[in-house]
């Protein structure tokens, strides 16, 4: 209660001149207990305030307003208190004597003073605890905000990872893929050259074996002609012979001949000759060789021209040329005989490539 609801006194009369010391010393006397008070209840500590619950009242019933929604603000620092200072007494003029009011009781206004300051500090107290609750409320959020922002930052590291795993698993087998389709092709090409060689082999092969064939044609050709020849040129000769016989009984040389000796000791001056020509055709000879070397043969013959056997005795330096004239004294089988009708049991010949 206020003293405008004090029973027994008009509150709209206004007050007479000789309640202002009293009014003056009441007011004095009620900072001085408020002082006291706030001296005694601050906690020097800074520990959380008792819990005070005051009960105002009001001369007309008046309904608040809803409180504003502000966004939560910044953490509070707590300070301390500060120290009351006694105010200093007021000198009161002195008033001339007035005649004495009505006494009034203090104590209702000192109540409700302490009352109000009560209220301001709960008042305080719950909007730090709900500043404080807000505070941690946005930690709270701001740690879980901080969480889930790791663990997204850790999926997207781990996809990132799986993509690159991923990409290297990719590329690796392409690169297997075209290994593997480079190994295939050189396979290919491989086995096409060796069937392009193989078949550029065999047709050599039979280039070769023509060559061969034709060459044997030929020099079947060239021996039957050259025995068809030297089948007329022995019966020409044995007419001759017989010839010289009915007209030399004794001697056994040509009509030119100047010797005197029955018979020649040796073969006539051609007969080297002949028997060159009789073998070469038979050598069959496709290689080049350098220079004109001479290769040597010794060939035994029996009485009637057949060869009984032949031997290399001086090489001319190419193998592929001497086996190409022992093969063409082989092919030969038979020599033709002399002017005379005998064939020289061992001779020596020589054959150059380019005779």
């Amino acid at each position: 209660m206020t003293a405008a609801t004090l029973p027994g006194r008009d509150a709209m009369r206004p007050r007479s001149e000789d309640g202002i010391g009293i009014g003056a010393t009441l007011a004095i006397l009620v900072h001085l207990l408020l002082v006291a008070a706030l001296a005694v209840s601050v906690n020097w500590h800074a520990h959380e305030p008792e819990a005070v619950v005051a009960e105002l009242w009001s001369a007309t019933p008046q309904v608040a307003a809803p409180r504003a929604v502000e966004p939560p603000p910044a953490p509070a620092v707590v300070k301390p208190a500060p120290t009351a200072v006694p105010e200093k007494p007021v000198p009161v003029p002195l008033a001339r004597p007035t005649p004495p009011l009505p006494q009034v009781d203090p104590k209702p206004a000192i109540d409700a003073q302490i009352a109000i300051e009560q209220a301001k500090r709960e008042k305080d107290r719950r909007e730090e605890q709900e500043r404080e609750a807000q505070r941690r409320e946005m930690q709270k959020a701001q740690a879980q905000k901080a969480e889930a922002e790791k663990i997204r930052t850790q999926k997207l590291e781990a996809q990132k990872l799986e993509a690159q795993k991923l990409e290297a698993q990719r590329a690796a087998a392409e690169k297997a893929a075209a290994e593997k389709a480079k190994t295939e092709k050189l396979a290919v090409e491989k086995a096409e050259a060796q069937k392009k060689a193989r078949e550029k082999a065999r047709v050599e092969q039979v280039k070769r074996e023509q060559l061969e064939r034709e060459a044997e044609e030929k020099q079947k050709k060239e021996l039957a002609e050259q025995q068809r020849k030297e089948e007329v040129r022995v019966a020409a000769q044995r007419e001759a012979y017989l010839k010289r016989i009915q007209g030399q009984a004794n001697a056994t040389g040509s009509a030119e001949s100047t010797g005197t000796a029955a018979r020649s000791s040796g073969p006539s001056a051609n007969y080297a000759a002949r028997i060159r020509a009789r073998i070469k055709p038979n050598i069959l000879y496709t290689d080049s060789v350098s220079g004109n070397p001479v290769a040597t043969v010794e060939v035994r013959c029996a009485p009637d021209g057949t060869i009984v056997s032949r031997k290399l005795v001086k090489s001319s330096g190419s193998d592929s040329w001497d086996e190409a004239v022992l093969r063409a004294v082989d092919r030969t089988e038979v020599l033709p005989r002399d002017t005379d009708g005998r064939v020289p049991s061992v001779m020596q010949i020589d054959f150059k490539p380019r005779d």
